[in-house]
């Protein structure tokens, strides 16, 4: 029977954490229907609450990395935002943050002050560099991840300049990878009593991120081929590339060995393939010269027809293709929307409908539920009353300046 929590219910978790690694691992939570306490500077809040694209007061930053959080201002640096963080972590399973150790150590929450309240407390600690080495104190962003762990080669272009990508795509891993390693750690903790200490890095998942494919480059102590990606060995190579259309429409394919033949026949292309001496993709290895020679007749002969002319081929030939989306179009794929990856909110103090993500995941039994980000302070009360402190505690805090 469907419930109507999700499968994280009854979990609590208390963040201290900002920006998008160290955010979105809590906010899946939220999704899946942990009970999540996001703590911000009073006044001020989490600077990303202005990052992005503003409608209003809503920023596509802050609602995409904090939707359904509850919000708590505290003033860490007084011994009562202190202590009521103390509280709360006490009633919690699972902490997070990703500030330097020492700005963590100051504020009242490194790994070693909030095990002697909690022993059983698992702590996500989420860092640019990682714990380790010799930047472990430095802060970092997505470029660093991008530039350090070698994505920046992997999605380069032959001959230009090395760039990281718009996509965040190392915060995001890092987020994903911390979300996995917390509920790990939790399952430990359920069943032992005993909390830990989980680190993950922007350096370090975006390292992950690269896959068989790092393995590969290490083990043959060679780069990879870039401009597309052909991989595989010499007597048995594949390739993934796109291509454009007779319209300058891109498409994707991918092709292994044994189906590399029967789709150039299926295509038409093999003859000239053939005919140009570059029917072996393995030459690909070779050189460049002969790498750059096969896709530029490639590249030609797709350049002849459309490209649903071209992916109907090569599906009915059971050949992996489709078409390449911008980013625009993928907000509109009917393989993204119908999969309620995107879905639509209603922000009534806009008066605007606004596309958001979805959700990732289908749960058959405990659907996720996708709420909006909080407003600065907006579960003040709510959460202090909770934990126990009067109406006049409460106003005696806001008067102080504490929440």
């Amino acid at each position: 029977m469907t419930q109507n929590t999700g499968p994280l219910s009854g979990i609590k978790v208390v963040t201290c954490s900002t920006a998008q690694a160290g955010t979105v691992p809590y906010m899946f939570m939220a999704d899946l229907g942990a009970h999540v306490i996001k703590i911000e500077t009073p006044e001020k809040g989490d600077n990303n609450r202005y990052s992005g694209e503003m409608i209003g007061s809503f920023s596509s930053f802050f609602e995409t990395n904090n939707r359904g959080v509850k919000s708590l201002t505290l003033n860490l640096k007084s011994d009562e935002g202190k202590a009521i963080l103390h509280k709360l972590v006490k009633e919690a399973e699972i902490f997070g943050q990703n500030f330097r150790p020492r700005v963590a150590k100051k504020l009242g929450f490194s790994y070693e002050e909030l095990k002697k309240i909690n022993p059983a407390i698992v702590y996500g600690s989420v860092s640019a560099y990682g714990p380790d080495g010799p930047d472990a104190d430095l802060p970092g962003t997505d470029a660093v991840g991008q530039a350090l762990a070698g994505v920046t080669e992997a999605f380069s272009i032959p001959g230009q300049n090395l760039r990281t990508g718009v996509a965040s795509v190392a915060d995001e891993t890092c987020a994903i990878l911390t979300f996995g390693g917390v509920l790990a750690a939790l399952l430990h903790a359920r069943t032992t009593g005993v909390g830990q200490k989980v680190e993950t890095s922007l350096v370090g998942s975006a390292f992950r991120l690269m896959g068989w494919t790092m393995t590969t480059a290490m083990w043959k102590n060679k780069p990879p081929i870039t401009g597309a990606r052909i991989n595989g060995t010499r007597e048995k190579p594949g390739i993934a590339a796109c291509f454009n259309d007779s319209e300058n429409k891109p498409l994707a394919m991918q092709v292994d060995n044994k189906d590399w033949k029967p789709a150039l026949e299926a295509l038409g292309f093999y003859q000239t393939m053939t005919d140009k001496n570059l029917s072996d993709l393995g030459l690909a290895f070779e050189s460049e010269d002969k790498k750059n020679q096969i896709l530029e007749t490639l590249a030609s002969l797709f350049s002849q027809n459309t490209r649903e002319y071209w992916i109907d081929i090569l599906r009915n030939a059971d050949i992996i293709s489709t078409h390449v989306n911008t980013m625009l179009e993928a907000s509109n794929e009917p393989n993204i929307a119908d999969n309620n990856y995107v879905t639509e909110k209603y922000y009534p103090e806009v008066d605007k409908t606004l596309k958001i993500h979805g959700t990732p995941w289908k749960f058959s039994e405990t659907p996720p539920v996708i709420k909006t980000a909080p407003k600065l302070g907006e579960h003040n009360e709510e959460i202090l009353d909770n934990v126990g402190y009067s109406k006049e505690e409460i106003k005696s805090f806001k008067e102080k300046g504490i929440i």
